[in-house]
């Protein structure tokens, strides 16, 4: 917004990334939402509120998980705008978040400006349609709800069909990072690190009797 750097800097362009080495258009692509306007407002707000639920609810505890997500639904979409004229993908990312969040909690009552209610699993559609009625292509938005649903399938349905198994397996290495180490049952800390520990000569159970 600034004009520092423009949009031509930052968008998906496969040649200028395997061929000049701007690698960081895989990343920048992700993060840019337009000018600013409504549908810039509009991005902002589901990704954080979608986000947030999805962090504080099915990935409560498991933030390695959670980043897992993200790497695997954008190389995706990077995949994709590999084969197809996509310049920001941005906007898929956060329908896909929507996705899962809404397949995840199907009971949940929605109400979309006071006009439409629904059931959560509704919401990306129905917000592909008011994206629609903006004007704008609803290729991002589709691309968002099939990464979700892929993503949604392998992890929460196959495993749980006869003879399915979990394919997605969050590598080891973010779980290093990001997921706090698990305490060894068999440790046993020295008296001085034990939280009931008191110094000697403290007794704080002693009662005086009067003489």
């Amino acid at each position: 917004q600034l004009e520092f750097i423009t949009p031509f800097q930052l968008y998906f362009n496969p040649d200028l990334i395997f061929r000049k080495f701007q690698i960081w258009r895989l990343i920048t692509n992700f993060l840019f939402f337009g000018p600013l306007g409504f549908s810039f407002f509009f991005n902002m707000i589901f990704l954080y509120r979608y986000c947030r639920m999805l962090e504080e609810g099915s990935f409560r505890g498991r933030t390695a998980d959670f980043v897992f997500m993200f790497l695997f639904g954008g190389f995706l979409m990077t995949l994709f705008g590999l084969f197809a004229s996509l310049f920001f993908l941005g906007q898929a990312f956060t329908i896909m978040l929507v996705y899962v969040w809404s397949r995840r909690n199907p009971y949940i009552r929605m109400n979309f400006f006071g006009l439409l209610n629904f059931q959560a699993p509704f919401l990306p559609w129905v917000l592909m349609g008011f994206s629609l009625l903006l004007g704008n292509s609803i290729i991002i938005d589709l691309l968002g709800i099939a990464v979700g649903h892929i993503y949604y399938f392998l992890e929460d349905v196959f495993p749980n069909q006869p003879g399915g198994k979990k394919l997605l397996l969050t590598p080891g290495f973010l779980k290093m990072v990001f997921d706090t180490p698990e305490e060894d049952p068999n440790y046993n800390p020295l008296p001085e690190d034990r939280p009931d520990h008191q110094p000697r000569g403290q007794d704080q159970n002693v009662q005086q009797h009067p003489q």
